[in-house]
């Protein structure tokens, strides 16, 4: 064994992305399939039926939603065709799982018996501690998470069900398109580790009602932005818990542990659709998330686009996370003072348990011996910076550092945060 971890590295193929030989002819081999493809509508609404057997999507206002969608992804996204293929395979997963949902609801009415009772909420940006706390929490057998691979298919068509002792589907599918995830992107895990199992965002069912802010961190969509949030939210939040009721009459779980950036500008669709839960306040230099954040983005739409200009991601993130930690602040007594608590990153990383102590103070989680051991045996399993790390410049995305840092002070002053770029 050994305590040595690879080193920071610099991404420098913007203008020309490399990929290995491997992904260079499966990008390639696509380009015909994408000439076939048709990002409208009825044309996914037909396919996704067919594939399903099934028709009844529910309420039908998400069809206005889904049109704003494909025109920003047919005009504003800026597609390859690897990207084309991908946005097609993506929606329509989305459609199958609200034709699954919807059929599932109507054959067990019951579902909607099921209370989802005092959720702990970790709320904020990328990069501000929020995946580490979540997946800590996470290892608590007492609490529910939602694994990446439920993320992905909620509902298991029933022809699948596998023989009891069986591989479920849904796992294989996922782990082999991580594998193309870390084959096309190899520094993916320097950003945001990814497997099967990993507890993953609940914006993911926000996804297949078609109000999300998911689809703008995976594509540059001005006209998805402004329709987004010209609109209230809170009817998607209602659906959200409709899928995780959904989600816990299948499989199971009491309390959830729930966490989305999504939610640092949608304080008050959250509290209204959950009254009860526990509030956790993720926040850092904004300065700091903002360039990865940027970087990030750049980074993972090589996958979608032919080169990703670093400059357009900054711009755009800029702007994006200034206007949510507006909302933040603004709306930040929103939260219950009894049952919310402000984490600063500088605070966390340094004691993460005493950190994690404090929330479930807050929020009456019993911390036992067997929780504790669970927690400890994930922190033995998952060291930070265990992948390596990128190097953050913020010349890279054309951020100004002192342009930024004026912007963004309204924000560093309200949560009392540290400088971490200089």
């Amino acid at each position: 064994m050994t305590s040595e971890r690879p080193g920071r590295v610099r991404i420098e193929d913007w203008a020309n992305p490399q990929f290995s030989p491997e992904m260079a002819q499966m990008r390639a081999a696509v380009a015909p399939l994408a000439a076939q493809i048709r990002l409208e509508r009825n044309v996914l609404l037909a396919d996704a039926a067919a594939q399903t057997g099934l028709d009844d999507f529910g309420d039908r206002d998400f069809e206005e939603r889904l049109d704003v969608l494909c025109f920003g992804l047919r005009e504003e996204a800026g597609l390859a065709p690897f990207g084309m293929v991908s946005a097609y395979g993506f929606l329509l997963q989305l459609l199958k799982n609200r034709l699954l949902v919807q059929d599932l609801l109507k054959r067990h009415p019951e579902i909607h018996d099921v209370r989802i009772e005092r959720p702990i909420c970790i709320v904020g940006l990328p990069r501000t501690g929020t995946t580490h706390l979540h997946n800590l929490m996470s290892a608590d057998p007492g609490l529910r998470s939602l694994p990446y691979w439920e993320s992905l298919e909620p509902v298991l068509p029933e022809a699948e069900r596998p023989a009891p002792g069986a591989p479920d589907p849904r796992v294989t599918r996922t782990a082999a398109a991580l594998d193309v995830l870390h084959a096309m992107m190899p520094l993916f895990n320097r950003f945001h580790e990814m497997t099967v199992d990993h507890s993953h965002e609940e914006i993911q069912l926000l996804a297949i009602d078609f109000s999300t802010m998911l689809f703008e961190s995976m594509y540059i969509m001005p006209t998805w932005q402004a329709y987004y949030r010209a609109h209230d939210q809170t009817p998607h939040y209602q659906y959200m818990k409709t899928v995780l009721k959904v989600l816990q009459w299948l499989r199971g779980g009491t309390r959830w542990v729930l966490k989305s950036p999504q939610h640092l500008e949608q304080f008050g669709p959250l509290v209204s659709v959950f009254p009860d839960a526990t509030f956790v306040v993720t926040h850092r230099d904004p300065l700091a998330v903002t360039v990865s954040m940027a970087i990030f983005n750049a980074y993972a739409n090589r996958m979608n686009v032919d080169r990703p200009d670093p400059l357009t991601y900054g711009r755009y993130w800029s702007a994006r996370i200034q206007a949510m930690l507006a909302a933040c602040v603004r709306d930040r007594n929103l939260l219950p003072a009894e049952r919310s608590i402000d984490v600063r990153f500088h605070e966390f990383m340094a004691d993460d348990f005493a950190m994690v102590q404090r929330i479930y103070t807050l929020a009456g989680q019993p911390m036992t011996p067997a929780v504790r051991a669970a927690m400890d045996a994930f922190l033995a399993t998952h060291p930070r910076g265990k992948y390596g790390a990128v190097v953050y410049d913020p010349a890279t995305v054309g951020i100004d550092v002192a342009e930024c840092r004026a912007a963004l002070r309204f924000y560093v002053e309200r949560f009392g945060l540290e400088e971490e770029l200089r």
